[in-house]
C-alpha cells in the first residue's frame, strides 16, 4: 500500500488550524503541524484527534526561524500556511506584533517550500486583504479583483489588514517569480466550535454580542463564515489542480442588529448587546468563485447554535467566567471602516 500523502500545516494549534488537522486526518493525509511547543499542554488536543498517533508529527518551529521550518516542511507535498497572529488587543508596535510573523513568516514559508520543492502552497489570508477599499462601487458585489487600499488602512492605524494585504500581494510576487504553485485563502469573520482549549479572537466577538457589554457596536454588514467550511475550503482549493489565484470564504451576511435579533430567538436567556449605532453599510462581499469550486457552506444558523452549545460546555458564557467582557479592538476597529 502506498504510503500517505505528507502535508505540513503551520500554526497547527489555532482555530482554524486546528479543524484543518483534524480533516486532513480523517481524510488519510500524514500531518506535519508546526507548533511552539510541542508538549504545552495547549497542544494536547491535537493528539488525541483520530488517526493522530500514527499520522500527526508536532514540530516545535517559529515563521522567523527558517531552520525550524525546513524540518517541518522537508518530505512534505503540501503545505497549508496558516501561521499568523491575530491580536485581540490594540496594536502597539506593528511592525514586531503583526508586519513580521506575518510579512516575514509568510515569506520564509514560501522560501523553505520553494527549496523543498513543495507541489503546492495554501496561504491563508483574510478578507481584511479585500474589504476595506473606500473607491469600490457601493452598487458592485467585492470578488477576488478587490483589495484593501492599504494607504486607507494605514491611516485608520488598522496594522492586522495592512499585514494581510502586504503578506498576500507578496506571496503572489514571490509565487510568479519562482515557479511557485501558491493559492491564497480569504475567510472572514470565523465562526463555530473550538477545538482548541483557548478562546480565540474571532469566537471572542460573538461571545461578547451573546453577554452584552460596555462597548458601542456598528450596525454594519458583518460577514461571517463556519471554522469547519474554511477547513474544507483549504483542503479543496489544495485538491483541486485547476484552483489558482485567490478566493474569497465568506458565505453568510447579517447586520448586527439582525444577529442579534436572531441569537435572541435561539437562545433567549442571555443579555446581549444594545447599544448598537447605525452606519453607512459596505458593499458585500461573494464567495462566489469558491462555490463554482465546488465549496458547499453550512447555514449561519448551524454554526451560531453549535457556537453557542461549545461556548456553553466550556463556560465561557458565564459572567463568572474569569475574564472581562470586551470587543476585541480589531472589530471595534472595523466598524469605523
Amino acid at each position: 500500500m502506498a504510503p500517505p500523502q505528507r502535508v505540513c500545516v503551520t500554526g497547527g494549534g489555532g482555530f482554524i488550524a486546528s479543524w484543518l488537522v483534524k480533516l486532513l486526518l480523517s481524510r488519510g493525509y500524514a500531518v506535519h503541524a508546526t507548533v511552539r511547543d510541542p508538549c504545552d499542554s495547549k497542544n494536547a488536543h491535537l493528539k488525541q484527534l483520530d488517526k493522530a498517533p500514527e499520522n500527526l508529527h508536532l514540530f516545535k518551529a517559529d515563521v522567523l526561524d527558517c531552520e525550524t521550518l525546513a524540518r517541518a516542511i522537508e518530505g512534505c507535498e503540501g503545505v497549508f500556511h496558516l501561521a499568523t497572529p491575530v491580536p485581540e488587543d490594540r496594536i502597539i508596535d506593528p511592525q514586531a506584533e503583526v508586519m513580521a510573523p506575518a510579512v516575514k513568516g509568510t515569506s520564509n514559508v514560501l522560501k523553505v517550500c520553494l527549496a523543498a520543492k513543495v507541489q503546492k502552497v495554501i496561504v491563508l489570508s483574510s478578507t481584511a486583504a479585500v474589504d476595506f477599499n473606500p473607491n469600490w462601487p457601493q452598487d458592485r458585489l467585492k470578488d477576488e479583483s478587490c483589495w484593501s487600499d492599504i494607504e486607507f488602512c494605514k491611516e485608520n492605524e488598522d496594522w492586522y489588514s495592512v499585514a494581510k494585504i502586504v503578506a498576500e500581494h507578496a506571496s503572489f510576487e514571490y509565487a510568479q517569480k519562482n515557479g511557485l504553485n501558491v493559492v491564497t485563502l480569504c475567510p472572514t469573520l470565523v465562526f463555530g466550535p473550538f477545538l482548541q482549549p483557548t478562546v480565540n479572537t474571532s469566537s471572542k466577538f460573538l461571545i461578547y454580542v451573546i453577554k452584552g457589554g460596555p462597548d458601542i457596536m456598528s450596525n454594519k454588514l458583518w460577514h461571517m463564515v463556519d471554522v469547519r467550511d474554511v477547513a474544507n475550503a483549504l483542503l479543496l482549493v489544495y485538491e483541486k489542480a485547476e484552483s489558482s489565484g485567490r478566493y474569497i470564504c465568506a458565505p453568510n451576511s447579517i447586520c448586527t442588529k439582525d444577529l442579534v435579533d436572531l441569537l435572541k430567538k435561539m437562545y433567549p436567556g442571555y443579555n446581549y448587546v444594545n447599544n448598537i449605532i447605525d452606519v453607512d453599510r459596505k458593499a458585500p462581499i461573494t464567495s462566489q468563485k469558491l462555490r463554482d469550486l465546488g465549496w458547499e457552506p453550512r447555514e449561519l444558523e448551524e454554526t451560531l447554535s453549535d457556537s453557542v452549545e461549545c461556548y456553553e460546555k466550556a463556560g465561557v458564557l458565564q459572567d463568572s467566567a474569569g475574564y472581562p467582557c470586551r470587543l476585541p479592538h480589531l472589530f471595534r476597529l472595523a466598524g469605523d471602516q
